[in-house]
């Protein structure tokens, strides 16, 4: 069975979005950027809530063609490496969009379903595939939370407490109990936290 791994960028007090979505405060970390590379030849899925969606298709779509410094908008005056072979990866693969009011995507390889239900994602894990993965989109992640479907939260903490903006995991009615498997601080201030369900 697919594996759903939620991976999000949080403020020290626990924001993944400023005020009016401001991205900018996220402490680069090139270590990070690596390991994720290392990651992503065994995911080939991501979900998106709608938001996060349009989001990312105005970041990362322009570099379909080749773009040489595509903009990552949690560094958008400093392009990298690491944000090109991220939009490559991105441009190239699955994309499933839970919304009930976008209609008819242009992106290539978008899949929208308009509902997100325990049946709909159990059916996602149980296609063919590798693992899928979960950026941003915190309606989404809530959601998944609250029925126990995602395997793997991978936090990546910068040093900075926002003190207000959005939550990344809200509304939940129940209490999710996670075992920690991994802390690596880094030089920057950044830690890499990484749980999996108790």
């Amino acid at each position: 069975m697919r594996r759903i791994t939620m991976f999000n960028a949080v403020s020290a007090d626990g924001y993944f979005e400023a005020p009016g979505g401001d991205l900018s405060w996220v402490t680069q970390e090139p270590e990070v950027h690596k390991a994720s590379a290392q990651r992503m030849p065994a995911v080939d899925t991501m979900l998106f809530g709608r938001k996060t969606y349009e989001m990312f298709e105005r970041a990362w779509r322009p570099a379909e063609g080749g773009a040489p410094k595509p903009v990552d908008p949690h560094s958008p005056q400093h392009p990298s490496e690491a944000a090109r072979g991220f939009a490559d990866w991105i441009n190239e693969h699955q994309k499933v969009v839970f919304s009930t009011t976008l209609k008819d995507p242009t992106w290539k390889l978008t899949r929208v379903l308009p509902a997100l239900d325990v049946k709909t994602v159990r059916a996602l894990k149980e296609e063919e595939g590798k693992d899928m993965i979960i950026f941003g989109s915190g309606t989404v992640v809530s959601q998944l939370s609250e029925h126990g479907l995602i395997d793997d939260y991978q936090f990546i903490v910068s040093p900075v407490l926002l003190g207000k903006g959005r939550q990344l995991v809200t509304a939940m009615t129940t209490n999710r109990p996670l075992r920690l498997i991994d802390a690596t601080p880094y030089a920057s201030g950044v830690v890499s936290l990484r749980y999996v369900p108790k």
